[in-house]
């Protein structure tokens, strides 16, 4: 795990000194999975990059938590850099049902949620290949529930999918993480207490219950 993180990090820096070499920012399309992940990634992000954020997250339920996240992402990136824009995407959550059905059983962490990420960066290489990016990222590595290692070999895969640069990360390194609940703090933003997608708001809901239940 120390060495995934120093080779990420290396990673990191190698490809922002590559993009400030160049004579204008290079364009970077980020996925951005909600408000408080993106808290600490945009503004690192815009000093090296023109950003345009990518909020394709068909796992996302109900209709009114996407929109939640949706309209905080937009909020946040706005009080950062107005320059910052959101990328007209749809919210499809059939894509993500038709091969989470089969998996709904399983923990949070395992296969369903690799297929999810997979779904969702491959989405997102493809909408960066179609607008003419020169990279495309996600803020998914921000969180400590997920697996940077992971989201860096489907980034890769989908890289070499459709030929557009994956900036490879680790964003909740080096004081990242605890620096996007400052910032979650600072501008007041909505902190989700699930993941998105329904199987993680039920295994939350059965967490809360069995603590109030030992409480009681």
């Amino acid at each position: 795990m120390a060495e995934n993180k120093k080779r990420f990090l290396l990673a990191y820096r190698e490809q922002l000194q590559e993009a400030d070499k160049r004579e204008k920012k290079p364009s970077l399309l980020l996925h951005a999975c909600c408000a408080p992940c993106s808290s600490a990634v945009l503004e690192e992000l815009s000093k090296h990059f023109s950003l345009q954020i990518c909020y394709y997250n068909p796992n996302i339920q109900p209709k009114g938590e996407y929109d939640l996240r949706f309209s905080e992402t937009a909020r946040l990136a706005f009080a950062i850099n107005p320059e910052i824009k959101m990328m007209d995407v749809p919210y499809e959550p059939e894509k993500f049902l038709s091969f989470a059905k089969e998996m709904a059983d399983l923990e949070e962490g395992g296969a369903r949620c690799e297929k999810c990420f997979a779904l969702r960066l491959f989405e997102t290489a493809r909408m960066a290949k179609e607008g003419g990016f020169d990279y495309f990222a996600t803020t998914l590595t921000l969180s400590p529930m997920k697996d940077a290692a992971l989201l860096n070999s489907l980034g890769k895969a989908a890289e070499e999918a459709y030929g557009v640069s994956y900036l490879i990360s680790d964003f909740k390194k080096e004081g990242g993480y605890l620096y996007s609940i400052r910032q979650s703090e600072k501008y007041a933003l909505y902190r989700q207490d699930y993941c998105g997608c329904i199987y993680s708001k039920l295994q939350a809901e059965k967490r809360r219950k069995e603590k109030r239940e030992t409480k009681g």
